[in-house]
């Protein structure tokens, strides 16, 4: 495949290209133009000349185009999740699941956009502006990047794009080199859909070369970054040299919390679905369990046994329920990470195996609050560290005691404790009775502390993606 700049399918200025294998077989599925510094700075500034005309482009004709890309995705939905499972190794089931909620987000934010009414602020709300009135309105940003990371990203694509693209931005999409296929499929149906040359783009390359020079580059606007606290960090350094606007969703470590009275069942269905869906690469994902000490034992002998009913194999195969990570480096780093806290005095209790890029559900037990997995070690895979304790009021210090922030969540069937826990996690999203992965399209995702900047959903994200103007009618009035 190649890049997508300004209408035109490109190859990299000096002709390097890199290699997407299939993480589960290690088959090599294509390669993609490996940017340039040089190729970014030609790309932005063929966005920034598109953007006008498309800013002037009516919102409902703007919409009609974004929801003709989510048709056009809808009618080729079983070769993109065939692709999407191929280069990411996540169960096809999973993969289809992730492409029908395009629909979704791109039909969502056209509608949303128009009902982004402005306000009108009526003469006399002080001393000597009885004569005059103050209206606002949403104007274009300009030129958006959207950084997307590997294990989301056609969920991300629908967050970020179609958002960009109905408040009048450009946009330049920087996908992962480890899965960027689909997106480069989906960027070529924006352009089939009738999205103007130069308003949607795709990049595919380093974060290190390609990355860093959309964030350094004066002419883009707004970039919007789903990854690692460390790249989000250093993202928002470079920013500021422009001033440039920063979206930035982040790591997260967080917390599982099941008190004394809570529904165990529910929480073994839950940590299925909050822990290893995707194989555990999930930022929002339950990181960190927290069972009252009166129920550990229970917990980990019903989590035992539902591991172990599980179906891990090919990720194509529709039994399959748990698939591999997203390359054998991420599985070697999940390893080293379990050996590190067994060091630390943890025991494995279940798992523990990794075989290439596979890494086997794992549950360690003997987790103490001063070990590092307690705290902000993010174990990005299917590791269920537990951590006993007595009283609500020490998980809830445990729970806090993380840099991170993204979410978190408790099992009980007292909602007024409930409802007391949720009011004390340090966290951008708290669920009651419910895995911390939960991320509904409309509802404003974003973390606290070092999880993120910014609030990204149906919403919130069109005022991300737009600015403020106020437009004076100044003695207006008689």
């Amino acid at each position: 495949m190649k890049n997508l700049v300004a209408g035109e399918f490109k190859d990299a200025s000096n002709g390097a290209v890199i290699e997407v294998y299939n993480p589960a077989t290690n088959e090599l599925l294509d390669t993609v133009p490996n940017a340039t510094a040089e190729d970014v700075d030609a790309c932005v500034k063929k966005a920034v000349e598109a953007q006008k005309a498309w800013a002037k482009m009516p919102l409902h004709e703007r919409g009609r185009i974004i929801e003709k890309f989510a048709d056009l995705v809808e009618e080729n939905a079983e070769d993109l999740a065939t692709l999407l499972c191929k280069e990411t190794g996540k169960p096809i089931r999973e993969a289809r699941a992730e492409i029908g909620n395009t629909r979704t987000f791109a039909y969502g934010y056209v509608e949303k956009a128009k009902h982004m009414y402005g306000n009108v602020i009526p003469a006399g709300t002080e001393a000597g502006q009885e004569k005059t009135i103050q209206i606002t309105q949403q104007e274009p940003l300009g030129v958006v990047a959207c950084i997307i990371p590997f294990n989301f990203p056609c969920d991300l694509f629908g967050q970020k794009v179609p958002s960009a693209l109905v408040m009048g931005n450009a946009v330049i999409v920087k996908p992962s080199s480890t899965n960027p296929l689909t997106l480069h499929k989906y960027c070529e149906l924006l352009k089939i859909a009738g999205i103007p040359d130069g308003v949607i783009n795709i990049l595919s390359g380093s974060g290190e070369i390609c990355g860093n020079a959309l964030s350094a580059h004066p002419g883009v606007h707004l970039i919007s970054l789903t990854g690692s606290t460390k790249v989000g960090m250093e993202t928002m350094k470079t920013a500021s040299q422009n001033l440039s606007h920063v979206m930035l969703e982040l790591g997260g470590n967080d917390a599982f919390l099941f008190l004394e009275d809570g529904d165990m069942d529910k929480a073994i269905e839950e940590t299925v679905w909050g822990r290893l869906y995707n194989t555990g690469q999930v930022c929002c994902a339950s990181k960190r369990f927290l069972i009252h000490n009166s129920r550990k034992q229970e917990f980990i002998d019903k989590m035992k046994a539902k591991i172990a009913s599980m179906k891990v194999g090919n990720p194509l195969d529709p039994e399959t329920e748990i698939g591999c990570l997203i390359s054998e480096k991420a599985a070697i780093g999940v390893e080293q990470q379990v050996n590190e806290t067994v060091a630390a005095g943890a025991t494995i209790v279940y798992g523990g195996h990794r075989n290439g890029a596979f890494y086997e559900p794992t549950i360690l037990d003997n987790v103490k609050r001063d070990m590092e997995v307690a705290k902000d070690m993010e174990i990005f895979g299917p590791v269920i560290p537990v951590i006993g304790f007595d009283t609500v009021e020490e998980a809830i210090e445990i729970a806090n005691q993380s840099n991170y922030g993204l979410c978190g969540c408790v099992f009980t069937e007292d909602m007024k404790m409930a409802f007391k826990v949720c009011n004390a996690l340090e966290c951008g999203g708290a669920v009651i009775n419910g895995a911390s992965f939960y991320r509904a399209a409309e509802m404003p995702f974003g973390g606290w502390k070092h999880s993120g900047i910014g609030n990204e959903g149906i919403s919130t994200t069109l005022k991300e993606m737009s600015r403020t103007k106020t437009i004076v009618l100044k003695n207006i009035l008689d």
